[in-house]
């Protein structure tokens, strides 16, 4: 009977410390959550982050210019077992239907996420300057060149 107990400990110890693990991937990205904003003559970009629970943050990213929103974006940044994949619905793109990036390196202050059967972007990181500064980049090739644009946001309070 003991005996049986013990295994029973070890094997529930052993399950909460391969979930814990399993969820602390996310949790890298904390610094992402809350509101950021770049604001400039060509209009304001506004990237918001919400943790939804211990595997999804929901984002939402809208490129407005005067009275028109050019760019509208759903996102979801969600952790499936050991991977972490950013997942980007843009209205009027892919026939708004979600595109699937998934985590390719683990730096730290740094999400990197690819998808090379993409058509543009290939690549999208997340660069944490410091506590109230980012900067996003998107990379890939566009129309048979290699293209990037960066977009430095700051966090609002």
């Amino acid at each position: 009977m003991k005996k049986t107990i013990l295994i029973l400990i070890i094997a529930v110890t052993l399950t909460s410390c391969l979930k814990s693990k399993e969820t602390s991937k996310i949790v890298v990205a904390d610094w992402l959550l809350g509101k950021w904003e770049n604001n400039s003559e060509n209009g304001n970009l506004t990237e918001t982050w919400k943790k939804v629970n211990d595997s999804i943050y929901n984002g939402e990213s809208y490129f407005v210019k005067g009275k028109d929103t050019l760019h509208a974006e759903q996102i979801k940044l969600e952790q499936k077992g050991e991977a972490l994949f950013y997942i980007s619905t843009i209205k009027g793109q892919n026939n708004d239907e979600p595109v699937t990036f998934i985590q390719n390196d683990t730096i730290e202050k740094q999400l990197v996420f690819e998808n090379p059967k993409n058509d543009f972007p290939q690549k999208i990181s997340y660069l944490k300057i410091t506590n109230d500064s980012i900067l996003i980049q998107i990379s890939g090739i566009q129309q048979g060149k290699p293209s990037s644009s960066k977009y430095s946001m700051r966090k609002m309070k």
